[in-house]
């Protein structure tokens, strides 16, 4: 008897582990486009700190811009997938960074020079060069796989058109979890003429950057502002905040090294505390737990998000 006792213990313990193990996601959920135009439309009440995974969220064993990455940055909060987008020989988009293959991917040389069938062949490789077993995926993929999940924000590389992508954004009836990045007045202005229903993200670092897109055609409440990769004064994070406009600061780079450097400081708790609304950055694990806590101690919370 001792030993079957000893037997039923040991699988107890054992199916206890694997639970524990078990990863949690955290998605975001929009049922229609006025729920993400409320969420994003910032307030006191309403404000919600979220991460934006650049590049989907890379780290060992992940590569960027990699649905599997996708869906493992969900494990640490609800989060913002931010991807790029280039064209493969036949002018399928697909989700890769850089214009060669050869830092992610076991393919050499550049994207452009094969088509989809071709890409296929390739294995991505993680940031340390280590390959995996995970493919290139395609705009069609991504899309498909963010309804219900993430909201994304859509980088377009070398050339890619903005109404071929608004098109595919349009076919899988996304428009409630995507926000179209900018980088010019110009470019914002283009966007919204094509889709006048979409979120923008667009480059505001000083004041009379908002008034030459308001200028231009485009409303506040289509705008997420991207306050620069340093943090600004605290009055351009006011002013924008008055106008009801959400902000993302960019903290790849600079902001994310110190944050490693020295975590004690909990420098990603204190940016958002100072007006930062969406921090766009390559240290997920880090942000999420200060992210966390920061929600915690404001209690803060969303319906849209579990």
């Amino acid at each position: 008897m001792k030993f079957y006792h000893l037997l039923f213990l040991s699988v107890i313990i054992f199916f206890a582990s694997c639970k524990q193990e078990e990863k949690v996601h955290h998605y975001i959920k929009f049922n229609k486009t006025a729920e993400l135009y409320q969420f994003l439309k910032w307030s006191p009440e309403n404000r919600f700190p979220l991460i934006s995974a650049h590049r989907g969220g890379p780290m060992a064993g992940f590569p960027e811009n990699c649905i599997e990455t996708f869906e493992n940055a969900t494990t640490y909060n609800p989060v913002i997938i931010e991807f790029d987008i280039a064209y493969s020989k036949d002018s399928v988009m697909v989700i890769m960074h850089d214009d060669k293959l050869d830092r992610t991917s076991t393919g050499k040389g550049n994207i452009g020079d094969y088509t989809y069938e071709e890409l296929r062949a390739f294995n991505l490789k993680d940031n340390d060069g280590k390959e995996t077993n995970f493919k290139i995926p395609t705009l069609d993929s991504v899309l498909t796989w963010s309804k219900g999940k993430a909201l994304l924000t859509i980088d377009l590389k070398r050339g890619v058109s903005y109404a071929r992508v608004i098109a595919k954004v349009r076919q899988y009836k996304v428009e409630s979890n995507s926000i179209i990045i900018t980088y010019t007045a110009n470019q914002a202005q283009e966007v919204h003429q094509l889709a006048p229903d979409l979120m923008i993200s667009a480059s505001v670092q000083k004041k009379a950057e908002l008034k030459r897109l308001n200028n231009l055609g485009i409303p506040n409440d289509r705008i997420v502002a991207f306050v620069g990769v340093s943090a600004p004064e605290r009055s351009l994070y006011d002013f924008l905040h008055e106008n009801g406009i959400t902000t993302i600061l960019g903290t790849m780079g600079n902001i994310d090294k110190s944050a490693i450097a020295s975590p004690a400081r909990n420098i990603y708790y204190h940016l958002v505390n100072n007006g930062a609304d969406i921090l766009s950055g390559d240290n997920l694990p880090q942000a999420a737990e200060e992210l966390d806590k920061f929600r915690y101690n404001k209690k803060l919370t969303s319906s849209f998000v579990n």
